[in-house]
């Protein structure tokens, strides 16, 4: 009887250790702000890129609105 409940104890310290290991993070502080950062730049290229492409399909658009036939 005494058994099962030091199995039963164990099991739950291990539970506890695995789930505290697992919310840990791998990177260092300053890793992880490099890595926003990286992220960061990429969104902001990205935006760029739709902003220009939005532009020049606009100034198209206006082209052809004001083109006379």
């Amino acid at each position: 009887m005494a058994r099962g409940n030091q199995r039963d104890k164990a099991r739950e310290k291990n539970l506890a250790k695995q789930a505290q290991e697992k919310s840990k993070t791998t990177a260092s502080g300053t890793q992880q702000q490099r890595d926003k950062e990286t992220a960061a730049e990429i969104m902001r290229r990205k935006q760029a890129e739709g902003m220009s492409d939005r532009f020049i399909i606009e100034e198209r658009a206006l082209r052809l609105l004001t083109h006379t036939f």
